[in-house]
């Protein structure tokens, strides 16, 4: 039975999510969510989570440019191992590396540009990056 997963682009201050499907290799980004407090939106995941009833999860991992860990991916790993304890379900790490780059490039000119969806558009990315890597 194919897999309906949602994507996470975690960042210091919102994550951004999608939902993909495996059969068709796509995904649609869905929304973004502030920290807070500086933690995640435990509440508002959870809420996606019954909404899309996923059967694993995908968060991208930020390597830096020589393919060392950063910070970042340090907190993406634990946002990941968070993710797992609270909800139960697989979570599959994904290389992010240009992402953000090419969602702000799909997102169009810099006068429409809509900072809020750069997060989502991110997380598709991710997500259908994993899935093409399957």
């Amino acid at each position: 039975m194919p897999e309906t997963l949602l994507g996470f682009d975690y960042g210091t201050h919102k994550i951004g999510v999608a939902v993909g499907q495996e059969l068709t290799g796509t995904a649609n980004p869905l929304t973004v969510l502030n920290l807070v407090k500086g933690k995640p939106d435990w509440e508002g995941i959870r809420c996606l989570i019954d909404e899309w009833r996923p059967q694993g999860l995908v968060v991208g991992l930020p390597i830096g440019p020589r393919e060392e860990e950063t910070p970042m991916t340090t907190a993406a790993r634990k946002f990941a191992r968070q993710l797992e304890g609270r909800f139960g379900l697989p979570v599959h790490l994904a290389d992010e590396r240009l992402t953000s780059r090419e969602a702000w490039s799909r997102i169009g000119g810099i006068a429409t540009r809509d900072v809020t969806r750069i997060d989502s558009m991110a997380a598709k990315l991710i997500l259908e990056t994993w899935f093409s890597s399957l």
